[in-house]
């Protein structure tokens, strides 16, 4: 997302240019194909000198109280965004929570984004073992998903499963999610500050799990989690790390079946994957 004038206009263009290539792709409106769009960084470093970030940025890192805007913005500027994400964490019953399952219960009824919570059928907390080893990470739950309450459902979902079969995975073995646990209106990218408000509970599923590895699936789900602007072409095809698990990123199933040309670099990513996690657990 480009604050710029010209930035606006591209980003609008690319938009358009986007849903008019993809509104009529044949799959559950769920399965939305990653999109080469910029991720604007919704964690500011808290080296950065806060005084000199303008208005517009400030409102995307942080979801600003309208009662209270001015406030709201010289407490970032003082304080930085770590202490207030640590705050905002330290502060939650959910925080204290020791099982996925009481975890879950503690969050299903989470309104910090209005519009997201005014509009779900379920949460999509996430599915699978609870003491996996892996965790696959994917960008927002989508129609179908929101309808049954599972991550990755739909074609997306069964080639997802697929997928890890192949390199000797069981969907039960591993434990999905999303960054998002509500589905975005009309499948939209999230939103910063939904980012923001929803990230914590990838934590601490993390902190629950202790997996060993995550994948990454699509562009989206890549440059959050890595915060990068990077394309996924150049992220792919090696090790990251992610608060100290290492990571690997890949194509979104979604964006495969609408490009079986990325099934091949797919196929050498999880083989990569497999590999690694075969020698980490030896």
């Amino acid at each position: 997302m480009k604050t710029s004038e010209s930035g606006i206009v591209k980003d609008t263009l690319n938009f358009l240019k986007y849903y008019g290539k993809y509104e009529n792709y044949d799959i559950y409106e769920s399965e939305i194909p990653e999109t080469d769009f910029n991720l604007p960084d919704p964690e500011i470093n808290t080296e950065t000198d806060f005084n000199s970030l303008s208005d517009t940025k400030l409102s995307l890192a942080l979801s600003v109280s309208e009662k209270e805007p001015d406030k709201q913005k010289e407490k970032f500027r003082k304080t930085g965004m770590k202490e207030i994400t640590e705050s905002f964490s330290n502060n939650e019953k959910w925080n204290n929570c020791s099982t996925l399952e009481e975890f879950e219960d503690e969050i299903k009824d989470c309104v910090k984004c209005s519009e997201l919570a005014g509009k779900r059928t379920n949460i999509v907390f996430g599915y699978g073992n609870p003491g996996a080893k892996v965790v696959i990470v994917g960008e927002a739950p989508g129609a179908e998903e929101d309808k049954q309450g599972k991550p990755f459902v739909g074609r997306a979902g069964k080639l997802l499963t697929d997928i890890l079969k192949a390199v000797n995975f069981e969907r039960d073995e591993v434990f999905i999610c999303n960054i998002l646990k509500c589905r975005p209106p009309e499948n939209r990218n999230p939103l910063p500050d939904e980012i923001l408000n929803c990230e914590p509970y990838l934590f601490k599923q993390l902190e629950l799990i202790k997996p060993i590895l995550i994948l990454a699936l699509g562009t989206f789900a890549a440059q959050t989690l890595l915060r990068s602007k990077e394309p996924l072409g150049k992220m792919r095809g090696r090790f990251h790390s992610y608060k100290g698990i290492k990571m690997m990123v890949t194509y979104h199933p979604a964006a495969l079946l609408r490009n079986p040309g990325w099934k091949r670099p797919t196929w050498e990513d999880v083989q990569l994957f497999r590999k690694e996690y075969d020698k980490m657990i030896k």
